[in-house]
């Protein structure tokens, strides 16, 4: 990309900023609440460890893809990223994609990460609901 596009790009910022930070925020809140169930009762810290250090590792992660993108360089395989996401970095690379603009119009990528977004989601909402959504439907499939 030439410079003078570059430049352009990077002063536009992020298109929709507000409305897109809510949404980052709107999906945090079942991690974050679950995360903290989690410490509250159990006493367990890892869950909400591994998604600050695999979202700001995932954030890194783009940033370099994205960099080695425009440069012709060596890319970081898109399984690493989506492996970034799943162990928790989800909400870093979300927020590396709209400030990169990177990987958001390859729409088999988006579909993976959105899928993997999901899981997170379900997973908390179950965890949040004490086993009784996906959790009491994957015992009564086990059973059968």
């Amino acid at each position: 990309m030439p410079r003078a596009a570059q430049s352009r790009q990077a002063s536009a910022g992020v298109q929709g900023a507000g409305g897109k930070l809510l949404v980052l925020l709107g999906l945090c809140v079942l991690p974050t609440l679950g995360t903290l169930r989690l410490l509250q009762e159990l006493g367990v810290l890892w869950p909400a460890l591994a998604y600050g250090v695999m979202s700001l590792l995932s954030f890194v992660l783009y940033w370099h893809d994205k960099a080695r993108a425009q440069q012709g360089g060596w890319r970081i395989p898109e399984n690493t990223l989506h492996l970034s996401e799943l162990f928790g970095g989800w909400p870093g690379a979300l927020l590396a994609q709209q400030l990169f603009r990177h990987k958001t119009r390859k729409l088999p990528f988006q579909l993976i990460f959105w899928g993997i977004v999901l899981v997170h989601q379900l997973a908390w909402a179950d965890w949040l609901a004490g086993g009784r959504l996906i959790g009491h439907l994957l015992l009564d499939l086990w059973s059968h």
